[in-house]
């Protein structure tokens, strides 16, 4: 005979329910989470090799605490590398007030992402962690050691501050225009 199937399918089915290594359940951790930890730490240094730095720490950190981290946990070691990287204080500066009104052009991604790279720090990863990532308010006060009414208010200073921003883009593109 020149194929034997039934050693060929046993051989195929031991290899189906052969357990996983631990380096592999952790690589599966790892991919599962790496693109959005490195989206966050990309936003909030604008720098890919800082970004790098900040994602290797907090997969350190997390498989330092757990075998396989849930979300929470990669979440939580992130968080702990934003703060170390940059300071994370809420900052008092004044509420922006823009003129803005729909309609004229769209908003382009380019300019979005200049003006989400313009707001302090805080402002940003709040902006980042409800806005983009859907985090409720909950989970990012709960994450950030803040009250809920305090992210909720910096959700707000966060996008008034986008929205000037990108108020003054607009305006800044129609005079080159």
């Amino acid at each position: 005979m020149l194929f034997d199937f039934d050693k060929l399918r046993a051989r195929v089915s031991a290899r189906a329910v052969a357990p996983r290594t631990t380096e592999q359940r952790q690589r599966d951790v790892y991919d599962s989470h790496r693109h959005r930890v490195f989206s966050v730490s990309f936003y909030m240094t604008g720098n890919e090799l800082e970004a790098e730095e900040i994602l290797r720490g907090a997969f350190v950190r997390a498989f330092r605490r757990a075998e396989e981290p849930d979300r929470a946990l990669v979440d939580a070691a992130l968080i702990e590398q934003l703060q170390e990287h940059l300071t994370l204080e809420d900052e008092d500066l004044p509420v922006p007030h823009a003129d803005y009104l729909p309609g004229g052009r769209n908003i382009l991604r380019t300019d979005l992402e200049e003006a989400i790279r313009c707001l302090p720090p805080v402002e940003r990863l709040v902006f980042l962690l409800l806005d983009v990532e859907g985090y409720s308010a909950r989970q990012a006060a709960d994450l950030l050691h803040r009250s809920e009414s305090v992210i909720l208010r910096t959700s707000i200073l966060a996008r008034m501050r986008l929205r000037a921003e990108l108020a003054a883009l607009r305006t800044d593109g129609e005079q080159a225009a």
